[in-house]
C-alpha cells in the first residue's frame, strides 16, 4: 500500500483556525486509491512516504528547507526547483495569485473531512477546549463560485477577472455537520447568487461566507434574500478604502432596510499609507460603521510595523476588535478603562500602560483628530439602537 503524508505548513508553524481544504481533498482523492494518508506533524522522516505534499496559505507561514534535495530553496520565485522526489508542493503561500489549481478530479471530490481527527483528538485529550476546533469538526466547507474582478493590490485573489460557478453545494456537503462555510472570493458578483442561495437554504443549515462580502455590490433584491436566510453569526461584508465612504453608506442603509443582524465590516489599515492621515481615515470609517449599527474589525496591514503610529492601529484593532468593549465605550473611555486596570494591577500603578500613553501622544500631536473622534460611541450615533434591542 502507497503512503501518503500530508503537511499542513500553517498549522505546524503557526496553528491555524481553519482546516486547509486542499488538504482535506488530496487525502479524499488518494484514499479513494487506495493510499495510506497520514497528516504529518513534522517535517521529520519525509523519505518514508512515496509522496508527501506541502501546502501554504500564508507567505509568512515558516517551511524548513529540508523538504529539498540538498537542503536549499534555489529560487523563491519558483520554489519547487529542487524539491526531493516525493515532495510536491502548493497553495497561495507559495506562489501567491499564481498558485497552480488542483486537477479537477481532487479539485471536485468530497473533502476528507476526518484528515484532522487524530491531531484534535490529542490536543483535546490535552485539554484545549473543543470549540478551538469547531471548524474543523462542525461545518462543511466549500467554494460554490471562484474568482473576483476587483484585483485589489493588497489581494491574492487575481487570478481571475470575473466571477464564475465552482461547484454545486452537493459537492462538499457533510450532511452529519451541522453548518456550512463558504470561501468564495467574492460571491455577490455572481450571476447565480440566487440559484446558490437557494441551494444553501434547502440544506436546512446556517452558514457564513467567511472573505468578506462585497457591499458594493448591494441591491435590494440581494438584501432582502440574504437577509432572511439561516446565517451563522455575524454577517461580515469589507469597507476598506473611504474613497468608497459615500457608496458604502448608501449601500449600508439599503441592507439596514431589511435587517438589524448583527453586521461586521472590516476595516483595512495601513495599506494606503501609515501616517496620522490613515489614523484619520481610520476612525472616519469606525464612525460610519456606527451610524449603521455595525461592528468594525480592524484589519492592519503588515506596513503598519513600520509606522511611527504603530501602537495606535494596535489599540484600535484592541477596542474595535472586541465588541463587548466597542459598543460600550468610545476610544477615550476604553483607553482610561485600561490604565485604570493597569493602575489596580501593575507593579508600577505611576508609569501609563501603552493604551493610555498611546491616546495621550496621538492627542497631543493631532488634538483636532482626537476631539472629531475619540469620544464617539456606539451607543450614541447608532441610529437603529431602539430597533436592535
Amino acid at each position: 500500500m502507497k503512503k501518503l503524508g500530508i503537511i499542513d505548513a500553517d498549522l505546524l508553524d503557526n496553528g491555524t483556525r481553519h482546516p486547509n481544504l486542499a488538504c482535506m481533498k488530496i487525502s479524499a482523492y488518494h484514499k479513494s486509491k487506495g493510499w495510506k494518508v497520514e497528516l504529518l506533524e513534522s517535517y521529520d522522516n519525509l523519505d518514508k512516504y512515496d509522496l508527501v505534499t506541502v501546502s501554504r496559505v500564508f507567505t509568512y507561514t515558516k517551511v524548513p528547507n529540508t523538504i529539498y534535495e540538498d537542503g536549499i530553496c534555489l529560487d523563491p520565485k519558483r520554489p519547487e526547483l529542487g524539491l526531493k522526489d516525493n515532495v510536491k508542493i502548493g497553495g497561495t503561500g507559495f506562489y501567491l495569485e499564481n498558485a497552480p489549481d488542483l486537477p479537477d478530479k481532487i479539485e471536485h471530490i468530497m473533502p476528507d473531512y476526518h484528515l484532522y481527527d487524530e491531531y484534535i483528538q490529542k490536543k483535546i485529550d490535552n485539554g484545549e477546549p473543543r470549540v478551538r476546533y469547531c471548524d474543523y469538526l462542525d461545518f462543511s466547507i466549500g467554494f460554490t463560485t471562484r474568482g473576483c474582478f476587483r484585483k485589489c493590490e493588497f489581494c491574492i485573489n487575481k487570478k481571475y477577472d470575473r466571477v464564475f460557478k465552482h461547484s454545486p453545494v452537493s459537492e462538499f456537503l457533510d450532511n452529519t455537520r451541522p453548518g456550512i462555510y463558504l470561501w468564495d472570493d467574492n460571491f455577490m458578483a455572481s450571476s447565480d447568487f440566487h440559484q446558490i442561495l437557494d441551494e444553501l437554504v434547502e440544506t436546512g443549515k446556517p452558514f457564513q461566507f467567511r472573505q468578506g462580502l462585497d457591499i458594493r455590490l448591494m441591491t435590494p433584491l440581494k438584501a432582502k434574500k440574504l437577509s432572511q436566510v439561516k446565517y451563522h453569526g455575524d454577517y461580515i461584508f469589507a469597507f476598506d478604502h473611504i474613497e468608497d465612504k459615500e457608496l458604502v453608506s448608501r449601500k449600508l442603509g439599503i441592507w439596514r432596510h431589511y435587517t438589524n443582524k448583527s453586521t461586521k465590516l472590516y476595516v483595512l489599515t495601513g495599506y494606503d499609507s501609515q501616517d496620522e492621515k490613515d489614523i484619520e481615515n481610520t476612525f472616519e470609517r469606525i464612525k460610519i460603521l456606527m451610524e449603521y449599527g455595525c461592528l468594525p474589525y480592524i484589519m492592519r496591514y503588515e506596513k503598519y510595523k513600520e509606522s511611527k503610529f504603530k501602537s495606535m492601529y494596535i489599540q484600535l484593532a484592541r477596542w474595535c476588535n472586541q465588541p463587548r468593549f466597542f459598543k460600550k465605550m468610545s476610544f477615550r473611555q476604553f483607553c482610561v478603562a485600561n490604565q485604570e486596570y493597569h493602575r489596580k494591577n501593575s507593579s508600577n500603578p505611576n508609569r501609563n500602560c501603552a493604551c493610555y500613553q498611546t491616546m495621550l501622544d496621538f492627542e497631543s500631536e493631532f488634538p483636532e483628530i482626537a476631539e472629531k473622534y475619540y469620544d464617539l460611541r456606539f451607543e450614541d450615533l447608532n441610529k437603529y439602537r431602539k430597533k436592535n434591542k
